[in-house]
């Protein structure tokens, strides 16, 4: 009996691992200021006053976003007023707690989280963590531009808790730590795919403790959300157009362009850049290998190649053909 080519499903790569166990304990506090600085915010942590100091980072990257697992010993973090040291850094910061105590502070508000809670938080406004004895959390890293294009109002968020006991807060917490228990067993297009999911019902919840006096931004940022939605899950239609959108979110056209243009796009410009980036992600994976570039095209919604083509290159600065022959 033949084997099963083990290669069609490949597992997804072993994350990044960081601990100051690997690093001589006089040297520990100096690399692991350096470390949280290069992979999250410029910092000043100051370790325990008993105990030694432990810290461990497991970073899966995650389609466009990052997934930490991190565990600790009893630690303080001060992200100090000063710019970031790489563009890379410009992220909000969704925290899931798995076990310990968490404090965080940012923008004169304070929030206290048990296992299970969330919260999120700008990683290049200054912020203090203190977390009294060992604790273990998820960290999603989100990029500011991808945060706000789903929520306006996100920077009235911070330092907010997401409880975990019931309804959205609930879903989304287990959701969320599901796949991080499950990440090494995934393969790699399944676990890239659960991002989206993982930053939908992430919005959702943070959605649902938005401050009331920024009331109108909620509804416009639902409403946002509404349309982008009902384009996420139509893309593969060649036939979606505006009036398709309007007939199924409910929404004027007026309203929709006017939501869009606070994202200086429009709409039909923002369905396009929806197909050509589901095209690029799919050329670019192993498990499309066999499937022809044309083929691609028709899935998210292209029926005319040499638009396409000339659409990708002006994207990308590439061919679609030289993505698929480079990966």
């Amino acid at each position: 009996m033949s084997q099963p080519d083990l290669d069609l499903q490949p597992l997804v790569n072993s994350p990044m691992r960081l601990s100051t166990e690997d690093i001589p304990a006089s040297n520990r506090q100096a690399w692991l200021s350096e470390v949280i600085g290069r992979e999250y915010a410029n910092v000043k942590i100051t370790p325990p006053k008993k105990g030694k100091l432990f810290n461990e980072m497991l970073i899966y990257p995650w389609q466009d976003l990052r997934l930490s697992v991190i565990h600790s010993n009893s630690i303080n973090i001060e992200r100090l007023p000063k710019e970031p040291n790489y563009n890379s850094q410009d992220n909000y910061f969704g925290v899931v707690l798995l076990s310990g105590k968490y404090l965080l502070e940012q923008n004169n508000r304070e929030v206290y989280l048990q296992p299970g809670e969330m919260t999120i938080y700008d990683a290049t406004l200054p912020h203090r963590i203190y977390c009294p004895e060992s604790f273990s959390k998820l960290i999603i890293s989100i990029p500011r531009k991808q945060m706000r294009e789903r929520m306006a109002g996100v920077e009235h968020c911070t330092a907010l808790k997401m409880k975990c006991d019931v309804g959205i807060g609930a879903v989304t917490s287990r959701y969320i730590q599901s796949v991080a228990a499950e990440a090494s067993c995934m393969p790699s297009a399944t676990f890239s795919a659960a991002s989206d999911s993982a930053l939908d019902l992430f919005t959702l919840a943070l959605n649902s403790v938005i401050p009331q006096h920024i009331q109108l931004s909620r509804s416009r940022s639902l409403s946002l959300y509404r349309v982008k939605d009902f384009v996420k899950r139509n893309l593969s239609n060649p036939a979606l157009d505006s009036v398709r959108i309007v007939q199924g979110t409910g929404l004027s056209e007026r309203y929709i362009n006017e939501l869009f243009h606070d994202e200086d796009t429009s709409l039909m410009r923002y369905v396009w850049k929806q197909r050509l980036m589901n095209c690029y992600r799919d050329l670019a994976n192993p498990n499309f290998v066999t499937k022809q570039v044309s083929e691609i095209a028709l899935r998210w919604g292209f029926n005319d190649f040499s638009h396409f083509s000339r659409a990708f290159k002006q994207q990308y600065g590439v061919t679609p053909r030289s993505v698929k022959v480079l990966n």
